[in-house]
């Protein structure tokens, strides 16, 4: 129904406006008694052999939300119900901050791709966490943290320290997102000696909490493989739990859209389907190189279960998904965890 019949009308908007529209709907919906639970009952696989013990969580299934959809962690108990383990909010920074000018995201459906430059545009780190203590989550939910964009790359660790303490007691684990490509020099601070910078902060910060909370970095798609392996050095240098790959990538490859129409959109981060295969690559390398000893998230260019199921057999201990929601729908996670569960061992 909803590829036949809701897409083709959603699409008739503008991406940012049909990303208002579900997700005021879906809130109003959820204030009819019991239709949290026939959500749940139709998109959630409840299995055993599902569950996942990841940097120290117990995951109900591998499938999550990546960031960027739940920027201000207003919806996520309601998207809970859609059959997600998991669900990352933010991108969040220090102060809120509105975001790159509109328009800033735009389709491209014939590669079933999105090209962003939405700028990190949230409601600021304190705000968040208090929306967080107010609404106690019923899902296990990351906090993805980035810098001001006003904020100079030289002062970047004191907003990622600032973000990390605020949301640290009201999220289960944090993510540094150093790749975005849609804040200025941003994607720079994956560079060794800047990323150390960031990364002892933190490092040191959690030393000092009463408990210790899964932190883990967000890469690029567009890092080569020496990078990768600075980027590796660093994590094992100061006990990071984890990484997530990939971001969107500033490079148009794999592209079917006309080239006009591509170059009329201009700058932002490419996601969905071209990006399946070089993430895939980057996780397959990053198993290798770590001997499946650093818990990977999977993401970029999940489209469907097959895509998911690529991203498991390369190391991946957990997959996101954001653009292949988008274009296949709330289905997509349940269609995931059967797939899933029809390769596991005994069935």
């Amino acid at each position: 129904m909803y590829k036949g019949i809701l897409r083709p009308i959603l699409f008739l908007f503008k991406p940012e406006t049909v990303h208002h529209i579900v997700i005021t709907l879906v809130k109003l919906l959820f204030l009819i008694p019991f239709v949290k639970n026939i959500f749940r009952a139709s998109y959630t696989v409840t299995d055993t052999r599902l569950t996942r013990e990841v940097f120290g969580l117990r995951f109900e299934n591998p499938v999550g939300l990546a960031a960027g959809f739940d920027k201000n962690a207003t919806f996520f108990n309601q998207f809970a119900s859609f059959g997600f383990s998991f669900i990352e909010v933010g991108t969040v920074t220090p102060a809120g901050q509105p975001g790159n000018p509109k328009p800033r995201s735009f389709r491209l459906v014939k590669d079933k791709a999105l090209i962003n430059r939405m700028g990190f545009n949230n409601d600021g780190a304190e705000r968040v966490a208090a929306r967080l203590r107010s609404n106690k989550a019923r899902i296990i939910l990351g906090g993805n943290i980035g810098k001001n964009t006003a904020t100079a790359n030289e002062d970047a660790a004191a907003d990622y320290a600032r973000c990390f303490t605020a949301l640290y007691d009201v999220v289960d684990y944090l993510v540094v997102n150093v790749s975005c490509p849609n804040i200025t020099d941003l994607s720079s601070l994956q560079d060794r000696q800047q990323l150390s910078g960031i990364l002892e902060r933190l490092s040191s910060l959690r030393s000092g909490m009463v408990s210790r909370k899964p932190l883990l970095v967000k890469i690029s798609p567009d890092l080569s493989f020496s990078q990768i392996d600075d980027v590796l050095d660093l994590i094992a240098q100061f006990g990071l739990d984890g990484i997530v790959a990939t971001n969107t990538s500033i490079t148009r490859q794999n592209l079917t859209t006309d080239t006009a129409r591509v170059d009329s959109i201009g700058d932002g981060g490419l996601s969905g389907n071209p990006l399946k295969d070089r993430s895939t690559e980057i996780i397959r390398y990053i198993y290798r190189k770590t001997g499946g000893e650093l818990p990977i998230i999977g993401a970029g260019g999940i489209m469907d279960p097959e895509d998911a199921l690529e991203k498991i057999a390369a190391g991946a201990a957990l997959v996101q998904v954001y653009t292949g929601f988008i274009y296949e729908g709330p289905c997509l996670v349940k269609r995931i965890n059967k797939a899933i569960l029809r390769n596991s061992p005994g069935s």
